[in-house]
């Protein structure tokens, strides 16, 4: 498999994350949507990443979607999002909660980065929405016992709560401190220092 996408992207870290931890084997094209838009177009039209080609020459895109069809490569006691019910779309909202944090991020970012005139308006609509989806996330894993989120073992819920805080505190110093998020810091803190995050990581490095 290649996994096409720069590990400074919240969305295309998870999944590289995820794959080392199944033990799937990959190769990584650290390709920028904005550098190398020409390198991504014949594989995903849409020019985004992650975008993952399959040893059969398929491609996937989206990382829900990706990390969906690999979840079911594995037995299920591998599986990294749990396959009984409640649990099951329980971890899928809290994933949900934190991609969609980071997709504010990003827009935020680049309204005020890549913007001639900034939006005022669209800059505190942003900065809402992360705030509010950080404080419903806070608030579920602050009542859940465990290192993990759910199962007591590691899974993507906890993945993408890590991934998007990195990248939230390195896109957006200060925006949210982890004082605020106590017990998502925490996790997100003690992943950090997991051999699969550390491998699959890269300082956030704004477009020029």
């Amino acid at each position: 498999m290649i996994l096409i996408g720069q590990f400074d992207s919240p969305f295309v870290r998870r999944v590289g994350v995820a794959l080392t931890l199944y033990g799937l084997p990959f190769e990584h094209r650290p390709w920028s949507v904005f550098g190398d838009l020409e390198k991504i177009r014949p594989y995903n039209p849409l020019t985004r990443v992650p975008t993952l080609v399959l040893d059969d020459g398929d491609t996937l895109i989206e990382s829900h979607c990706i990390l969906d069809h690999l979840d079911s490569l594995v037995p299920a006691e591998r599986a990294l999002y749990p396959r009984v019910e409640p649990d099951r779309r329980r971890a899928m909202k809290v994933a949900a909660l934190a991609m969609g944090t980071a997709e504010k991020a990003v827009s935020l970012f680049y309204e005020q980065r890549l913007h001639q005139e900034v939006s005022d308006i669209w800059v505190t609509r942003c900065r809402a929405q992360i705030a509010d989806a950080l404080s419903i996330l806070e608030a579920d894993r602050a009542g859940r016992p465990g290192g993990h989120w759910f199962g007591g073992r590691l899974g993507h819920a906890d993945i993408a709560v890590a991934v998007v805080l990195r990248f939230l505190g390195e896109a957006h110093p200060g925006l949210v401190p982890a004082a605020q998020i106590p017990a998502l810091a925490a996790d997100a803190a003690r992943l950090e220092q997991l051999p699969a995050f550390q491998t699959i990581s890269q300082p956030f490095i704004a477009p020029a």
